[in-house]
């Protein structure tokens, strides 16, 4: 069982910064992909970014590609997502996610929806951005 806490959320102007982390709880955190979400009221949940177990593989959506960087520290059961050049339509209820198989990615670029495989997800921070 994995349990994830979000953190890091707020209000910020258009152009500014924000870095989400996400600490997970369990001892087989370092062997799971692990992605970040978004949603919106009315919206389904959009893929942000994702990252393999060992971090050598990131995966964004176009929409965030350039502006937000995915990472992960395994010694600290953490993962990260920076957020630069924020702009109002990035506001939305952010998830961190964990995928046990290592193939949720995979169904997202595919099908370019959430799979089945995202087992455990946190509560949500919430990202507001003015304009």
């Amino acid at each position: 069982q994995v349990q994830l806490v979000e953190s890091g959320g707020g209000l910020v102007q258009a152009g500014g910064s924000l870095r989400l982390s996400c600490a997970a709880s369990g001892r087989t955190f370092s062997s799971y992909a692990m992605g970040w979400f978004r949603q919106t009221p009315g919206k389904e949940r959009e893929f942000v970014a994702t990252i393999s177990w060992s971090g050598g593989s990131t995966y964004y959506a176009d929409s965030v590609k350039g502006r937000f960087t995915i990472s992960r520290d395994n010694a600290k059961n953490t993962v990260y997502l920076q957020m630069n050049s924020l702009k109002p339509e990035d506001t939305a209820v952010y998830y961190c996610a964990a995928d046990p198989s290592g193939v949720g990615t995979y169904y997202l670029l595919s099908s370019g929806k959430v799979g089945p495989t995202w087992d455990y997800w946190g509560q949500g921070t919430q990202v507001t951005v003015s304009s």
